[in-house]
């Protein structure tokens, strides 16, 4: 039985030293995708169930966490974004310039079995493209998904990009005899390919009149003059030095419905994970939303936080940066430090001052022993603390990572002194 004093199975909390690692991601997330000119937007966490069951397709439509609410509405938890993004583009899209370069960070929630790696609630960091149909966006967005991982520490050879169109597989289902209204039922079949066992694969496989070997050795001899699309992001990403880290592997064909072209996702080398990240084209979807209303070209990229987590905490560099980023955290710039209690009037006065000027600032609440108030200052990372005391004729200002101090004259603003010693490197303090 489920204990009512933990999170749900599949939720997580996250105190302060685990949010660390979802603001480490947040940032990297935003540094590139604000390098490659993206403009943030979001999106409500509470949508239209039917919005979602539209197009998506596959085994979303069964991890909705999906209810009716006080208005009588049937809603869901946004299971992920596109769809979202599609509404919002197609009510406003003709304020913005084309194409549209917009990406968004926040939680999504799937009810499915939760394992290592797959949660029910998880954030998502998303990245689209919308209003162009040349296969330069496909690229631009495959490119953003290498240069985020390379953000994150991964080296060439510790991850692979493979590469897919799901043209080509449609190409295939033609020259097969599998009809255009089977297609995504043949592609979730494809799918599963390297999950499913081979019994239940042929099993399936059946109703279309296709045995397995040859689906296998379509995928084993992929032909980039079967896709025009492939070889293009190809060349555009050997253009920009990026090539080593794709390659084509047609069984990715993604699991939603609504994916139209080229498809992709990124795998740890040794492919001991489920994909880390995943995005294609999908240029029918907002126009499927709109009931025609609005017809616009779009091609999108997502990374979950879960996958991503595991895979830093099992690659070494990857998480030596991690633990070096969140070395210089610090909650605080100053931590004020009572020496004598007496003192504390004066003290709370210099915090105040402290804040106001603009810098983080904290202090003990209540009197406490010297020594455990340089512990609490330690637990901060602040690198500097102020030590108030009427045994000090002035105040003592010390560098906490330096292991040096000075002394503040009585007639000296110790706001602008620390001010400047804040923007210098540390080391030994002129006295």
């Amino acid at each position: 039985m489920d204990s009512p004093y933990q999170p749900l199975p599949g939720f997580r909390d996250f105190a302060p030293r685990d949010r660390l690692l979802s603001r480490y991601l947040f940032e990297a997330w935003t540094r590139v995708a604000t390098r490659y000119g993206f403009s943030e937007y979001e999106a409500p966490i509470l949508e239209r169930a039917a919005l979602y069951l539209k197009k998506s397709g596959g085994e979303l439509s069964g991890q909705l966490f999906r209810f009716t609410d006080k208005g009588d509405r049937d809603v869901v938890l946004r299971p992920e974004l596109t769809a979202s993004l599609a509404r919002i583009v197609a009510d406003q899209q003709r304020d913005y310039a084309k194409p549209l370069k917009w990406f968004e960070i926040g939680r999504c929630f799937r009810y499915e079995k939760p394992q290592r790696g797959r949660l029910r609630e998880f954030y998502q960091f998303n990245a689209d493209i919308m209003g162009e149909t040349s296969v330069g966006a496909d690229a631009e967005l495959i490119a953003l998904s290498i240069d985020v991982m390379r953000e994150l520490g991964f080296q060439p050879g510790e991850f692979v990009v493979r590469l897919s169109d799901r043209e080509a597989w449609a190409t295939f289902c033609r020259e097969n005899g599998v009809a255009a209204g089977q297609l995504d039922a043949f592609l979730q079949i494809v799918d599963k390919i390297e999950r499913d066992p081979e019994v239940k694969l042929r099993e399936r496989l059946q109703a279309f009149g296709l045995e397995l070997e040859t689906i296998r050795e379509f995928i084993a001899s992929p032909d980039t003059s079967r896709s025009e699309n492939l070889a293009a992001v190809l060349a555009d990403l050997e253009t920009r030095g990026l090539a080593q880290f794709a390659e084509i592997d047609l069984s990715i064909v993604r699991g939603l419905a609504y994916y139209t072209g080229v498809v992709f996702e990124v795998f740890d080398a040794s492919k001991a994970l489920r994909s880390v990240a995943g995005g294609g084209r999908y240029d029918s979807l907002i126009s499927i939303i709109t009931d025609g209303s609005t017809d616009l070209a779009a091609t999108g990229y997502a990374m979950g936080d879960c996958v991503i987590t595991e895979l830093i905490n099992e690659t070494p560099q990857a998480l030596a940066q991690f633990v070096a980023w969140r070395q210089r955290q610090a909650t605080c710039d100053v931590y004020v430090i009572i020496a004598d209690d007496s003192k504390r009037p004066e003290a709370i006065r210099l915090v105040n001052a402290l804040r106001e000027s603009g810098l983080g600032a904290d202090y003990p609440l209540s009197p406490t022993k010297i020594n455990k108030q340089f512990k609490g200052a330690d637990q901060t990372l602040a690198r500097f603390a102020i030590v108030v005391g009427s045994e000090y004729p002035e105040l003592q200002l010390k560098n906490l990572n330096a292991r040096t101090e000075e002394s503040i004259a009585p007639n000296a603003d110790p706001i602008e002194i620390l001010k400047i010693r804040l923007t210098e490197p540390d080391g030994p303090l002129l006295t």
